[in-house]
């Protein structure tokens, strides 16, 4: 399947919401976060695609983006026209099998999403989003996108953690 090369900076936009789809694009070095801007500013991060990611997957099946794109630093991509990955969706059995398991885990992963952002404390949704990262504490340049990602403001983020750092001293 052919590809074209894509190179990004840290902040630019890969794609806007709105924009019509015709490629999809995998993830070979950096970060490529999906955001959605809410009504009172703040940005919720709907998903953060590493190396060998898909970026927006559902996609495939839209015609239209419902969210935007945006380098969290310099990133290096693969695109794929849509229609040839529809393609190989009929054709190939091994593929499509691919796909699908691709699929079930980033549904897995999007639940679990949406249950920390159900939680109703800041607290209650930092504890479960480091037991996702298996128990790994957010480093203090993550902090702002870890508060995007769990739905929280930076200050909240920042009184909790700062509660945590008095009561383990």
């Amino acid at each position: 399947i052919r590809s074209q090369r894509i190179v990004l900076g840290g902040g630019q936009y890969l794609f806007h919401l709105g924009d019509p789809i015709r490629v999809m694009y995998v993830v070979q070095v950096g970060w490529v976060h999906l955001v959605r801007s809410q009504d009172d500013g703040s940005v919720l991060v709907l998903q953060k695609a590493g190396p060998g990611s898909i970026v927006a997957e559902a996609s495939v099946y839209a015609k239209r983006y419902h969210c935007d794109a945006v380098a969290s630093e310099s990133v290096q991509l693969l695109a794929f026209a849509k229609a040839d990955i529809h393609q190989r969706l009929r054709s190939e059995p091994d593929f499509a099998d691919a796909w699908a398991t691709y699929l079930a885990a980033e549904l897995r992963r999007a639940r679990l999403h949406a249950e920390i952002l159900s939680l109703k404390t800041v607290a209650k949704r930092l504890d479960a989003w480091i037991a996702w990262r298996c128990g790994d504490a957010p480093g203090r340049g993550d902090w702002k996108m870890i508060a995007s990602e769990i739905g929280v403001s930076p200050e909240a983020l920042y009184r909790e953690m700062a509660k945590r750092r008095l009561h383990s001293n």
